[in-house]
Order: C-alpha cells, then sequence, then structure tokens
C-alpha cells in the first residue's frame, strides 16, 4: 500500500478538492478520519461525488463545525489520537487533515504529531492569495521540524507565479502544479484542470 497525505495551510483553501482530484487521478482509496461539522455536504461526500472512488468511513464524525478538540468536547467525548492507524487498502491510499496542521485532536495531540507518525509523504495545499507566503512557509517549518516527508506544494486560485516561486525558493520545495477555481465545479472540470498537477513527481514518491 503506498499512502500520501493531503494537508493545508488553513482551512477551506481547496484540499477536499484536490484530494478529491488526487484520489482520482491516482484510482485511489480515500480517507478523511476525522470530520468536524456534518450540516453540509461533508469532505468524504465530496470527494466521493467527484473522483467515483472508494471512500472510507471516518473513524470521527463530529457534528460541530470547529477544531476537532472542540467538537469532541461538545459531544462529550475524546478522540484517542494513538487509534488512527493507517488502515489497510489494496493499492494507492490518499489521507485528508483537517484544518490547517496544528490543529488539536485533544488536549495534549495536534494533527501534525499523528501525520509525523504516519511517515508518509505530505502534499501541501495552499492558497495563491495575501498571506499565503508566511503561512506556506511556516506550514513547511512545523512539518520539516517532526521529520514529515515534504513532496511539495499544491497552489489553489488564481496564477501568482511570483508568489510561487517565493514560497519554492525560501521554502526549498517543490511546486506540484497550481487548480484554478472551477466553476462549476464537475469531475470533468476536476479532471481536466488536474492535468496541471505534475503527477509524474507524485507517483515517483509513491513508488519509491
Amino acid at each position: 500500500m503506498s499512502v500520501v497525505i493531503v494537508t493545508g495551510t488553513d482551512t477551506g483553501i481547496g484540499k477536499t478538492v484536490f484530494a478529491a482530484g488526487l484520489t482520482a487521478a491516482l484510482s485511489a482509496t480515500y480517507w478523511k478520519p476525522v470530520q468536524s461539522g456534518l450540516e453540509e455536504e461533508t469532505d468524504s461526500q465530496i470527494v466521493a461525488r467527484l473522483s467515483g472512488r472508494p471512500v472510507l468511513p471516518e473513524a470521527w464524525r463530529l457534528d460541530l463545525p470547529a477544531s476537532p478538540h472542540l467538537s469532541a468536547e461538545a459531544e462529550g467525548v475524546e478522540i484517542d489520537a494513538a487509534a488512527l492507524t493507517l488502515p489497510d487498502v489494496t493499492g494507492p491510499l490518499v489521507i485528508e487533515g483537517a484544518g490547517g496542521l496544528m490543529v488539536p485532536l485533544n488536549r495534549r495531540t495536534l494533527y501534525v504529531d499523528v501525520i509525523a507518525g504516519w511517515g508518509a509523504p505530505v502534499i501541501l495545499c495552499a492558497r495563491t492569495a495575501l498571506g499565503t507566503i508566511n503561512h506556506t512557509l511556516l506550514s513547511l517549518e512545523a512539518l520539516r521540524a517532526r521529520g514529515c516527508p515534504v513532496l511539495g506544494v499544491a497552489l489553489q486560485g488564481d496564477a501568482a507565479p511570483e508568489v510561487e516561486q517565493t514560497i519554492c525558493d525560501f521554502g526549498a520545495v517543490p511546486s506540484l502544479g497550481r487548480l484554478p477555481r472551477l466553476d462549476p465545479l464537475t469531475p470533468a472540470a476536476l479532471g481536466a484542470a488536474f492535468a496541471a498537477i505534475d503527477m509524474d513527481r507524485i507517483r515517483k514518491a509513491l513508488t519509491t
């Protein structure tokens, strides 16, 4: 089994859309271990709709759209981070994190610590909007401080080549490409846009 983790610099930046495109491109299985917020379409439902690929059930489904530790506490439970072990699937597995890297799962464990324990290559999704240089470089530092192998940065939004180059230079990280805003967001539109993503680099990382 080959595993790749999709995380982001923040919440709501498009990492679920990227994860859906990646899941389809790799003919992979998708897993979102922790889902906070159930009122709207969940990330797993979005990925299933856009990728047409198998989706594993979440380990934790929490009603409140908030940080996972707060969502769990609102329901009188605590997320057992140690129990978030990699599922056994056939073929590639795409895992999507919740929010950003420094999101608490409980009062002792950050999501990035669980990611570090998995030891799989990480794709960091980031906006191209103002502020992304700071957020992306801080996220890269957090990953590397814990020994997480960073595969590259995937940008979301309008083209910003100077911003992209600055992130790559200061972060010493390759760009995996950029997904534009897609309207309408359909499986066909996402598949076409994903042609701009460096899938050769991603596939190579999953086979070495």
